[in-house]
């Protein structure tokens, strides 16, 4: 039960960070090494939710405003990157990399809530 809270608390958080003007694009993973903090769990399971929780989020928007413009930005920026064109991949890389920063700084907060409590 704390594995799905931490997932969408990340990915509810991340949303919010991401929509306020004043914070970075990296924000969310201010969230993300809240909610670790919050929600204890392992290590390994705050960085797949951190992982997850992102993953969802990143490739949900991406696929919508892909869907938006016909996939005519995605196309022209996966031409551009080494993928062939392939809208699809562009947005799983995106995933991938929102997923990522998002894990680690989940793992981040489980290892400081880890220390703090010893």
């Amino acid at each position: 039960m704390k594995f799905i809270t931490a997932i969408l608390l990340t990915g509810l958080l991340g949303f919010s960070a991401g929509v306020m003007p004043f914070l970075p694009w990296w924000g969310f993973a201010l969230t993300s090494l809240l909610v670790a903090i919050l929600v204890h769990q392992k290590a390994g399971k705050a960085f797949l939710s951190g992982f997850l929780g992102l993953f969802l989020l990143w490739g949900g928007l991406a696929w919508w405003i892909d869907q938006g413009n016909q996939g005519i930005l995605s196309h022209k920026m996966a031409e551009i990157l080494p993928l062939g064109g392939n809208s699809y991949l562009l947005i799983l890389l995106t995933a991938i990399v929102g997923g990522l920063v998002s894990g680690l700084a989940a793992l981040s907060g489980s290892f400081a809530r880890a220390r703090r409590q010893h």
